[in-house]
């Protein structure tokens, strides 16, 4: 298996962090992603450790990127900044998540003033890619694998940001459904660029602190959720698979509105346009 430099976002606990011990113990590069510099340089100090290279070397196996996602700002100035240092980038994987919430009832906003589910579950992982896009494309073949969730709702339109009725977990059902309606349309566009595009729901209530912090009791460990991420990562019988939801290591069927075109239009146009991106060359905005 060829060594891979691979982006993870959300990195320092949790799936992200399972994910990232994987792929190093298998002789990947990765780029940990935190909003948290203490965590973040305690997982890379982690992975240096137990990997063969000189940990101060200068092409160590791990380097690491701070930035809070629930600001675009951010995201793009992380983005330059993977662009301008590393010569490569073989995958991105849109891990960090906002989840239910300790208070479910309050509604948070994001830097922009956007609902802090809908701008870190969808928003931020769309910018990221879109920036990154470039080097992942100039990497080919290459990958993105956003890790969503079974728990899905429909966007509704009429109140994209959950201004009235808010609660929690149905904004964080909201926004993974949004994420999966972004990648079905981002792997249209990149058809023929060699980057594919795939979402999964990677494992059933894991023991993680956004579960935990929610009130729901954790159902399987963090391990059963890093094989099917992984796999999606680095298995070349997917090279080439593209704009799929998985169920783990099943490919399945996503909730009913992400096969909506005019849902899926009428979110990408929303998504441009809240993260000032414009319509990409050869794509007609309807």
């Amino acid at each position: 298996m060829n060594p891979r430099t691979v982006l993870i976002t959300g990195a320092t606990q949790g799936l992200g962090r399972g994910i990232a011990l994987r792929l190093a113990a298998q002789g990947h590069t990765v780029l940990l992603h935190g909003r948290d510099r203490a965590r973040l340089d305690a997982v890379a100090a982690e992975i240096r450790s137990t990997t063969p290279d000189a940990p101060d070397a200068p092409d160590a196996p791990v380097r690491t990127y701070h930035a809070d996602l629930s600001d675009l700002d951010q995201v793009r100035a992380m983005a330059t900044q993977v662009r301008e240092r590393e010569p490569r980038l073989d995958a991105l994987v849109n891990n960090a998540v906002a989840g239910g919430g300790v208070e479910p009832l309050r509604r948070e906003v994001s830097r922009q003033g956007h609902e802090l589910r809908f701008a870190v579950n969808h928003l931020a992982p769309y910018a990221l890619t879109r920036e990154l896009l470039p080097l992942l494309t100039a990497s080919a073949p290459a990958r993105v694998v956003n890790v969503a969730s079974i728990g899905q709702e429909a966007v509704d339109f009429d109140d994209v940001m959950l201004e009235h009725g808010y609660e929690g977990l149905r904004a964080y059902c909201r926004s993974k459904l949004a994420m999966i309606m972004a990648t079905f349309e981002l792997a249209a566009e990149l058809a023929g660029t060699g980057v594919t595009v795939n979402a999964l729901h990677p494992a059933h209530l894991m023991d993680t602190e956004g579960v935990r912090a929610y009130g729901l009791t954790p159902v399987t460990g963090v391990e059963e959720g890093v094989g099917p991420t992984v796999r999606l990562i680095t298995d070349p019988a997917l090279e080439s698979t593209t704009g799929r939801y998985f169920d783990q290591f099943t490919d399945a069927r996503a909730h009913e509105q992400a096969y909506d075109a005019s849902a899926r239009r009428r979110l990408m146009e929303l998504t441009r346009a809240l993260v000032g991106q414009s319509v990409p060359d050869g794509v007609v905005s309807t």
